[in-house]
C-alpha cells in the first residue's frame, strides 16, 4: 500500500487525489488530503464569488473525490511555520507528500502610501465576503464614497461587482452576516477600477465583464479616448485577434458610447480605466484619499511607456488586485523570484537534484496562472512522476496510522464528519436568518460547529 499525503484541498489538491485514485500502475494507493483550515475546497469556497453558483458547484465534483472510501479529509493540520508540522516530520508518516499550497500572498504595488489605512489588497476583501476565518468579520465598514480598484484581472472585476452589488441581491448567496450588513449599509457610490496597459491586454474574461454591464442600479462607462490608444481597438477587423480580445473590446466600446448618467448620484457608477499606472498613494488625515496614476501610452513593443502626464483620482477605499504570489514554506526550497518551488515534472529539486517523495502541483508549482482547470493537467503530470517513482517509495518507511500520529504529537485533526457538521451549522444558521445556508466566519465557530458543539 502506498501512502500519499496531499497537502492543501483546494482544485489542485482534489485534482492530486483524483490522479492518484485513477492510476492503474500502483494499486492500494491511500490518500490524506491535508488543510490547515477545517473546510475543504481551498479557493471555491474562500476565493469564488458569492454570486458565482456556477463555479462555486465544482465543490460537488471536489466532494466527490473526497467522499471517496480511498481518501480522508485531515482539516485543521498546519504545515510548516512557527506551530506546524514540519515539512521533514511529514515526510516520517508518508511514502511521498505532495504540496498543493497555492499563492497565499498578494503582488505589492510598491509604491509610497501603499500602507496607509484604507488600502487594502484584494484578496483580503475577496477573503471578508467569502467568511475566511483569518479575516475579522468587521474589517471592512465600507464608509467610503469613492473607491480605486488597481488591477484589470478578473478579481478587479469580482471586487468591483461586490462592491456595486446591492446587498438585497446577495441575500441569497452565502455570504456571512457581517459582510451583508456592511455592504448594506455602504456608502460607495464610485468604483474606478485602473490597468497601466490598454483594454486588449486586461486580463479579465468576457463573462466577467458583461456581468458588470448587468448589475441593476449601477452605470459603466469607459473613456473612449483611453480606448483609442490601443492599436488592437483601432485595428481592422481583418487582425488576428484572440477570441477574447475581440469580445471585450465590443463589450468596451459598447459601453463607451454610453457617456455619464443624468443622475449621478442616483446610481453607482464604475469607471473603468486604462493606461494608468499607480506611483503614488496619497494622505489625508491618516488615510488613504486617493491614487495618483502616471498616464502610459503604448511603447510599440507590447509594453507602456510613461508620457510624463499624471492624474489624481479620489478614494477613501483602494483595492489592491495585481495578482498573487506563493509563500515559502518552510523546510521547503523556495525561489523568490518566481514565488515557487523548484520542481522537474512535479519533484522537488534540492539543490537542483529531486528530493525522494516530494512533490509539487498547483500555483506553487506553476505560479498564479492559467484557471481552475489548468491544476488537473498539472496534477496529472506531477501524478505521472510520483508513479513512476513509486518501487522505490514503497520502499520508504511510512507509519501505519498517521491520524494517530498526528494526534500523539497534540493535534486535533478534523476530519470529514467534523467538516459535514460544519456544513450543518451553516444550514441551521441560514434558517434561522431566513436564508440559504451561511458561512461561518471565525475560527472558534468552526471548530466549536465541526466538534457538535452549539455555538
Amino acid at each position: 500500500m502506498l501512502r500519499v499525503a496531499v497537502v492543501g484541498s483546494g482544485p489542485s489538491g482534489v485534482y492530486t487525489a483524483q490522479a492518484l485514485l485513477n492510476q492503474s500502475l500502483v494499486p492500494g494507493v491511500r490518500v490524506h488530503v491535508l488543510d490547515r483550515l477545517p473546510t475543504p475546497y481551498g479557493l471555491v469556497r474562500y476565493g469564488v464569488a458569492p454570486d458565482h453558483e456556477k463555479i462555486k458547484s465544482l465543490q460537488n465534483s471536489l466532494r466527490a473525490v473526497l467522499e471517496d472510501e480511498r481518501v480522508t479529509f485531515v482539516g485543521h493540520v498546519q504545515i510548516g511555520g512557527a506551530d506546524g508540522v514540519p515539512p521533514a516530520r511529514l515526510a516520517e508518516l508518508y511514502h511521498a507528500v505532495v504540496y498543493c499550497v497555492g499563492a497565499a500572498a498578494d503582488r505589492p504595488l510598491a509604491v509610497p502610501g501603499e500602507d496607509l489605512p484604507g488600502s487594502w489588497s484584494a484578496t483580503r476583501f475577496v477573503s471578508w465576503y467569502s467568511a475566511h476565518p483569518d479575516i475579522a468579520p468587521d474589517d471592512f465598514a465600507l464608509e467610503a464614497r469613492s473607491a480605486v480598484v488597481i488591477g484589470v484581472g478578473n478579481v478587479a472585476v469580482d471586487v468591483a461587482r461586490i462592491l456595486a452589488r446591492g446587498a438585497e441581491e446577495l441575500r441569497a448567496t452565502d455570504v456571512p452576516r457581517a459582510a451583508l450588513g456592511a455592504l448594506a449599509g455602504s456608502r460607495v457610490r464610485e468604483v474606478t477600477v485602473a490597468g497601466r496597459r490598454g483594454p486588449s491586454q486586461a486580463r479579465f474574461t468576457t463573462k466577467e465583464l458583461r456581468e458588470l454591464g448587468a448589475l441593476p442600479g449601477a452605470r459603466i462607462t469607459v473613456d473612449p479616448a483611453e480606448l483609442a490608444r490601443d492599436p488592437a481597438y483601432a485595428a481592422p477587423d481583418g487582425l488576428p485577434l484572440p477570441a477574447v480580445v475581440r469580445r471585450n473590446l465590443e463589450v468596451l466600446r459598447g459601453w463607451s458610447a454610453y457617456g455619464e448618467p443624468a443622475a449621478p448620484d442616483a446610481v453607482r457608477r464604475i469607471r473603468l480605466r486604462f493606461f494608468l499606472r499607480p506611483v503614488e498613494l496619497l494622505e489625508r488625515g491618516g488615510r488613504v484619499a486617493g491614487v495618483r496614476f502616471a498616464r502610459t501610452a503604448p511603447d510599440g513593443a507590447g509594453g507602456v511607456r510613461d508620457t510624463g502626464a499624471y492624474e489624481d483620482v479620489e478614494a477613501q477605499l483602494v483595492l489592491r488586485a495585481v495578482g498573487y504570489r506563493g509563500v515559502e514554506l518552510p523546510g521547503l526550497p523556495f525561489d523568490p523570484v518566481r514565488g515557487t518551488v523548484p520542481h522537474e515534472a512535479g519533484r522537488v529539486l534540492r539543490d537542483g537534484v529531486p528530493s525522494p517523495g516530494e512533490y509539487v502541483a498547483g500555483w506553487i508549482k506553476r505560479g498564479p496562472t492559467g484557471v481552475i482547470g489548468s491544476n488537473r493537467s498539472c496534477a496529472k503530470e506531477t501524478v505521472a512522476s510520483l508513479i513512476e517513482d513509486a518501487p522505490l517509495l514503497a520502499r520508504r518507511p511510512a507509519a501505519d496510522d498517521p491520524l494517530a500520529v498526528l494526534r500523539a504529537w497534540g493535534l486535533r485533526p478534523v476530519e470529514w464528519d467534523g467538516w459535514l457538521s460544519i456544513e450543518r451549522a451553516e444550514a441551521e444558521l441560514g434558517r434561522s436568518l431566513g436564508r440559504g445556508p451561511v458561512k461561518i466566519p471565525d475560527w472558534q465557530g468552526l471548530l466549536a460547529a465541526a466538534r457538535g458543539e452549539e455555538g
